[in-house]
């Protein structure tokens, strides 16, 4: 076997859980192999009793059911076991603060303290392989033609681990490999108060991650496609301004919400910024009142502008923009009037009402304002002027649930929307089949939903990029889907 990193234990490992959130999942296999300078010194595979029942769509992915599991060893009985051929080892998965996290929750169960040096192979495939854009298991098994165990499974997957290597080495040579093995073995600094194990804890995810202070006061909440990169970046430049060196002095805790999509990450960052209120966001408070440009005739039939007070928006159709506060909606008829050359007066910021308004009198009105331009001329010029303003319709017939999915950890999340309006998030194994339009309008009624404004621009902007297949149109049905 070629030699990996000379000198160095390397502790190749696989876990199979009873889902991704330790420490209320728990471990039901545990995979490994020690190689030391290159040669494969043990293996060793034990199933798992998690103490609680694994789920269906656990069983049906890894293969482990709970009759398998009843008469395994609990983690306690193994943990002696475990740790010993831990020991002194770097600690190496694919996807590996997924599995690290889990090991550590398990040992603290038990009131060990573990920690361990940590070596991603995503990570190192991302490095090693930058050309690629997916590295999870199977494409590494595919890409470089590896030969692999079950997948799935602990010992298969360490296997594969293994292989990938191996390839690796020969392929890019050991000293390319160990230089890189080097530099993500290297811990990066982080606020005095936080345990340097953290580095390890942090998945490399999208998702929302939130900082915290003294008495557990909430300072900031985020969104990242990748959360322990964007958390990183926070530490490694906080020292450029002064909000980011309060903001790292003032951190005590730091814990995070996976979601399998950046839709997901973003409509709940929104979401909690306006409920929660962390002290550093910018935008801590919801808009209380949304407002929108209305287009409605005159007397003499030209089209005139109102702003209009929008208390709750279910279809947006036939609203020209919406806007935080009337000086926005009024900055943005502004730039229409000089883009345009419209009638100040019919876009209600020229009060007076007995003469021209004052653009016609420096020639920059055609003068619908005194009857000069023809109705349909102008009413035609306002409508292409405002176009691009209109607030799409809901193009679906009913609800839809957007289907988002991610490989590290293993996550399929529905974001659940109707007419805009984002009403729950369905998980792996939560029905999306049928729509409840009585339990959305209720919602709506007792103020538990409304329109929001960035969360229809985000929903707006997924669905131009979204593919066909991601987009799920629900049924109606009697009976509520989350």
């Amino acid at each position: 076997m070629t030699d990996l990193v000379a000198g160095q234990t390397f502790v190749f490992i696989d876990l199979e859980t009873t889902g991704g959130k330790p420490p209320g999942d728990r471990i039901i296999e545990i995979g490994l192999k020690v190689v030391v300078d290159g040669q494969v010194t043990d293996t060793w595979e034990t199933l798992i009793n998690p103490e609680r029942t694994i789920p269906p769509f656990i069983e049906r992915y890894t293969g482990i059911t709970n009759e398998m599991v009843q008469d395994a060893p609990l983690f306690a009985d193994i943990a002696e076991t475990f740790l010993s051929k831990l020991e002194g080892g770097i600690f190496v998965a694919h996807s590996a603060r997924f599995d690290y996290s889990f090991v550590k929750s398990e040992f603290r169960r038990q009131r060990i303290n573990f920690s361990a040096k940590v070596l991603c192979t995503v990570k190192l495939s991302r490095q090693l392989y930058p050309q690629f854009n997916k590295h999870n298991m199977d494409a590494l098994i595919e890409r470089h033609q590896l030969s692999c165990g079950p997948r799935h499974r602990a010992m298969g997957d360490v296997d594969s681990m293994l292989a990938f290597y191996l390839h690796a080495v020969a392929d890019k040579g050991a000293e390319t490999v160990a230089q890189v093995v080097a530099k993500n073995l290297q811990r990066p600094s982080l606020p005095s108060a936080l345990s340097p194990d953290l580095v390890h804890e942090i998945p490399q995810s999208s998702g929302v991650y939130r900082f915290y202070g003294e008495n557990d006061v909430l300072l900031y909440v985020g969104k990242a496609k990748n959360i322990y990169q964007r958390v990183m970046a926070h530490f490694s430049s906080d020292h450029k301004s002064t909000k980011g060196l309060m903001l790292s002095e003032s951190l005590r805790r730091i814990d995070w919400t996976l979601t399998a999509g950046e839709l997901g990450a973003l409509l709940l960052e929104s979401q909690q910024i306006k409920q929660l209120k962390p002290l550093h966001n910018k935008r801590s408070r919801a808009v209380q009142k949304i407002l929108t440009l209305v287009l409605k005739p005159n007397e003499q039939g030209y089209l005139a502008v109102t702003i209009e007070s929008v208390d709750n928006v279910a279809d947006p159709a036939g609203l020209y923009g919406l806007f935080r506060s009337k000086a926005i909606a009024q900055q943005a008829l502004q730039g229409i009037i000089v883009k345009n050359e419209l009638c100040a007066r019919l876009l209600g910021l020229d009060k007076k009402s007995d003469a021209a308004c004052y653009k016609h009198k420096i020639d920059k009105c055609a003068g619908a304002c005194v009857g000069k331009e023809d109705v349909t001329r102008y009413n035609l010029r306002m409508q292409i002027a405002f176009h691009k303003l209109k607030l799409k319709p809901w193009p679906f017939a009913g609800a839809v649930a957007l289907k988002e999915t991610n490989d590290f950890p293993q996550q399929v999340d529905y974001q659940l929307i109707y007419q805009w309006v984002h009403y729950g998030t369905a998980h792996d194994g939560q029905p999306v089949e049928a729509f409840d339009e009585s339990d959305f309008q209720r919602r709506m009624q007792t103020g538990e939903l409304s329109f929001d404004l960035d969360a229809y621009k985000l929903i707006a902007n997924h669905l131009k990029a979204a593919s066909p297949e991601s987009v799920i149109e629900l049924p109606f049905a009697s009976h509520p889907v989350c």
